[in-house]
């Protein structure tokens, strides 16, 4: 979801990450901390979190409107101005959303940490919020954001599937909806509200802590911005139900029939979770062969059809989807019959070689999730808002430490639970949860 991407590709973080925990400092009331990327990297990215998610606003796809006003006019300057200087200096700058933080990312040439803080300082310290950027830049970009993710089957059920099994908080949509209109005021407030020192967190990558501290303490200075924030949210509580979106998929040949199962729990994602994930599986390790996990095998049946099991986890809750998708709605029910099916093995135990392979995948999907920008800052918010980074590979004595029962009995605490089902599609066709046995 970028708002201004001047051509220059992200750079990867190395794996020499991977064996290193980041220090965290202070800075003008700011948590910090940055990963050098050793000698040869000769780039920054800086990324400034804020809790404005979408769990916590006030107005409905308030946050998904503040992302878009990301990078216009500041007291610094326009937005023009920004963009011509951001050119000029070889950067690239976006703004990302999740459920839970809005993110402004500056990337750059080492050593411009510099002027590059000093603008995300400005963005949120004195974005003018303008009446016509608002109706020019702000709003079609909005709109053009929630047409693509209703167009998009998986994007739209699991943003419904949020909905379902959370209501409200993490249940808000990640979009702003037309008959939910959002004003400009209500951006402003929302803004103010966010924008406060106890509510940011800076991550760089290519810098040390002790630069890029400095640089925080230089550019956001006293009372820029303000030191509290207003913003609150309720505590995650998982419900269950169901929903049903009707697909025209003649209107969009490229979008296949989607059916997804989510179980949710309240506390973060525990060890045994993650490795129920990757039992459950469905992405193959080579990309022309079928994959042996349990999805893999139940969606191999069908042609074209495809099974994976997706785990979100958040500060006070964890989601675990299965994504089901095949050409036809006929073949989607026929798949999420055998995805049932394999759920329910999963929850009746777990073999010593399926726990043995999950296990190594959840160690490399954690080693790898630290290498690319977005992911490593997915991954290290949480942990540098409570005021640590660890090591990548911290988790992984945890990891080691599960056991098939374990395992086996997360599942069956996980998936007692009402399950969420969305289905996306012919919805006349595509199953119910009791159709399915679940």
């Amino acid at each position: 979801m970028s708002l201004l991407r001047l051509p220059r590709a992200a750079p990867a973080l190395r794996r020499s990450y991977a064996t290193a925990a980041a220090s965290v400092a202070e800075a003008s009331g700011v948590k910090v901390a940055g990963i050098e990327n050793g000698s040869r990297s000769g780039t920054t990215t800086v990324t400034v979190a804020v809790k404005a998610g979408a769990r916590y606003e006030t107005t409905p796809g308030v946050a998904h409107v503040l992302k878009n006003f990301a990078f216009k006019s500041t007291a610094s300057g326009s937005a023009l101005r920004t963009a011509r200087e951001t050119e000029l200096y070889g950067g690239l700058l976006s703004a990302g959303l999740s459920r839970e933080h809005l993110f402004l990312t500056a990337e750059f040439l080492r050593g411009d940490e510099a002027h590059f803080l000093s603008l995300l300082a400005s963005v949120l310290s004195s974005t003018q919020f303008l009446a016509h950027e608002y109706s020019e830049l702000v709003l079609p970009t909005v709109q053009g954001d929630a047409l693509a993710a209703a167009a998009d089957p998986v994007t739209a059920a699991l943003d419904a599937a949020h909905a379902v099994a959370f209501r409200r908080g993490l249940g808000n949509s990640l979009f702003a909806a037309e008959h939910t209109p959002v004003s400009l005021d209500a951006v402003k407030s929302y803004a103010q509200a966010a924008f406060a020192k106890s509510n940011i967190a800076v991550l760089g990558q290519g810098i040390s802590t002790e630069a890029l501290a400095a640089a925080v303490e230089s550019a956001f200075g006293a009372g820029s911005p303000s030191a509290a924030s207003s913003l609150s949210t309720t505590a995650s509580t998982y419900y269950g139900g169901e929903a049903r979106l009707p697909l025209d998929t003649h209107a969009n040949p490229a979008a296949q029939p989607t059916l997804v199962i989510a179980y949710g729990q309240a506390g973060a994602a525990t060890p045994e979770l993650q490795v129920l994930a990757n039992v459950l599986g469905g992405e193959s390790a080579l990309k022309w062969a079928p994959g042996q996990t349990l999805l893999s095998l139940a969606a191999s049946k069908t042609p074209g059809a495809s099974a994976r099991a997706v785990l979100t986890p958040y500060s006070d809750a964890s989601l675990l989807s299965v994504v089901v998708q095949a050409p036809t709605n006929e073949a989607v029910r026929a798949v999420a019959t055998d995805v049932a099916a394999a759920i329910k093995a999963a929850a009746s135990g777990v073999k010593e070689e399926q726990l043995k392979s999950a296990v190594a995948k959840a160690k490399f999907t954690q080693a790898t999730a630290l290498e690319t920008t977005g992911s490593l800052v997915a991954a290290a918010t949480p942990a540098l808002f409570a005021g640590s980074i660890p090591a990548s590979n911290a988790s992984f004595s945890a990891l080691d430490g599960v056991s098939s029962s374990a395992v086996s009995k997360a599942a069956q605490a996980l998936f007692s639970a009402k399950p969420t089902v969305v289905a996306a599609g012919n919805t006349h066709v595509l199953p119910y949860a009791d159709e399915l046995g679940l």
